[in-house]
């Protein structure tokens, strides 16, 4: 590890044991006025899987991402901080117009400008007459969820990809966990407007929170991100947000230059999709594995493939594969069979559903329309499970269930 590294762990090291502030400043003062967004994820990353003293209470303990604490989520705020002039005054290449970057930022300036319009609101503090007013300011903030999404599930993994300096990311995404929770609450049918001193302590603590994650993206990930891809890579990753929402903007048109091939590597045994690749076994584990039964039927009608689940609902043997499927139901459900493909093949239908109760079972069955990235129709997919414990849930579960019974062990 370089020396200058080492020197900033130990001024963060510092921060987090409490030590002189003022002290601590002037003897890393060169370290801080030079620090980089990389550096700052490095020293995350780090910091991340050493574990603190002060933020753990135990000294070989790691922290683990669901359970950072808030006092590491005060102590990330105090660095950012210091660091602030550094980082603000680091040259980086801003994103092309319209890119994915761009977009990530035209929507970070969309919500400082609901924060800006919201603040006469907090200055009044008179939440009980202004519930309408927060109630929409509370609806607009939640629309960036979508933001944070993508975030999490696009230029987080793609950064991690990169280096492993960017596994900090992980007290990131606690930061968003941490900030949904506070819009939950407030949002909540239970909150009481008429307590006034809750509601300031809740709204503020909201409006800080959001800029602070603002603050983050732009003096560190945003950064981090333009050094790290490519125009291509940029490009990858606003095709992949096209699912996603784009809070406070329209959303944009994306066509696609060409379709992503999609096949089987001989050389490596693979097949490969837009989504990844698996080998042989692996699709054969996937499909055993699946609580449904499986049939795939060509567009030529013939049976062309059925699973093997642990339990089966139907029975099916091999000597089906390439019999027309006309001939797998009873005479009296043909023309329902044959109304299903005309509609599949013509398009105007693409899925139909059924419901049954056999053996003390409630069984669903679905059939979809299979279709290529051209949208050619290639087969039909019948889908049977029983779904007789699905409909018996009822509450929730967060935990594993062996979890449950582990902790009640030991009380």
């Amino acid at each position: 590890m370089e020396a200058r590294i080492e020197r900033l762990i130990e001024f963060c090291q510092g921060i987090a044991n409490q030590e002189n502030g003022g002290e601590l400043y002037q003897k890393y003062l060169e370290e801080i006025r030079t620090v980089t967004p990389k550096e700052v994820m490095l020293i995350q990353s780090i910091q991340l899987a050493q574990g603190t003293k002060n933020l753990t209470q135990s000294q070989n303990h790691i922290i683990q991402p669901e359970k950072i604490p808030h006092k590491m989520i005060g102590y990330v705020d105090k660095l950012i901080n210091v660091f602030y002039k550094s980082l603000s005054t680091y040259e980086w290449e801003r994103p092309e117009k319209n890119s994915f970057l761009d977009f990530l930022m035209q929507e970070n300036n969309g919500l400082k400008n609901l924060l800006e319009s919201f603040r006469p609101i907090i200055k009044e503090g008179n939440y009980q007459e202004n519930r309408e007013d927060v109630q929409h300011f509370i609806k607009e903030v939640s629309l960036y969820q979508e933001h944070l999404l993508k975030l999490e599930n696009i230029l987080f993994p793609s950064l991690e990809k990169k280096e492993d300096c960017y596994q900090g990311l992980k007290v990131l995404w606690t930061l968003h966990d941490v900030t949904r929770a506070v819009w939950k609450t407030i949002g909540s049918e239970q909150i009481d407007f008429q307590n006034e001193q809750k509601m300031t302590e809740l709204i503020g603590d909201l409006y800080f929170k959001l800029f602070g994650l603002i603050q983050k993206q732009e003096l560190i990930l945003f950064p981090c991100a333009a050094l790290e891809f490519t125009k291509e890579e940029f490009e990858e990753m606003k095709r992949q947000s096209m699912e996603y929402g784009f809070p406070y903007l329209e959303k944009p048109e994306f066509v696609e230059n060409n379709q992503t091939a999609i096949g089987y590597d001989f050389a490596k045994k693979i097949f490969k999709t837009e989504t990844g690749q698996f080998d042989l076994t692996q699709l054969d584990a996937i499909l055993a594995a699946l609580p449904l039964d499986l049939t795939l039927v060509d567009e030529q009608d013939k049976v062309a493939f059925f699973s093997r689940p642990k339990e089966r609902l139907f029975p099916r043997s091999a000597a089906v594969i390439g019999r027309d499927v006309r001939n797998c139901h009873p005479a009296d459900s043909v023309h329902v069979v044959e109304k299903i493909l005309e509609s599949f093949k013509n398009g105007e239908k693409e899925e139909a559903s059924f419901w049954i109760q056999m053996r003390g079972k409630f069984i669903y069955i679905q059939y979809i329309a299979i279709r290529d990235q051209a949208g050619n129709y290639r087969g039909t997919l019948e889908m049977t499970q029983d779904i007789t414990g699905l409909r018996a849930l009822q509450g929730e579960r967060r935990l594993l269930s062996w979890e449950e019974k582990i902790e009640g062990s030991r009380t």
